[in-house]
């Protein structure tokens, strides 16, 4: 077994699968709102929300990928 990047138990598979779900769902209404506003500050908020959103659904599948 490597011990650096131990197996994920079925729970924590479940969990990160979940995890991944959430935030891919929050990037896309963020980026949906964002093209809904007519302020454009506003608009700028969403977007940099949804590209954080994003960031995170890239770490968690990073992480994901890294334990295959």
């Amino acid at each position: 077994m490597n011990t650096s990047n131990p197996e994920l138990t079925a729970k924590n598979l479940t969990i990160l699968n979940d995890q991944l779900g959430a935030e891919a769902l929050l990037v896309h209404k963020f980026a949906q709102a964002a093209q809904s506003v007519q302020d454009q500050a506003i608009s700028s908020q969403l977007t940099s929300i949804s590209q954080q959103h994003r960031k995170h659904y890239d770490t968690l599948l990073n992480y994901l990928n890294s334990h295959q």
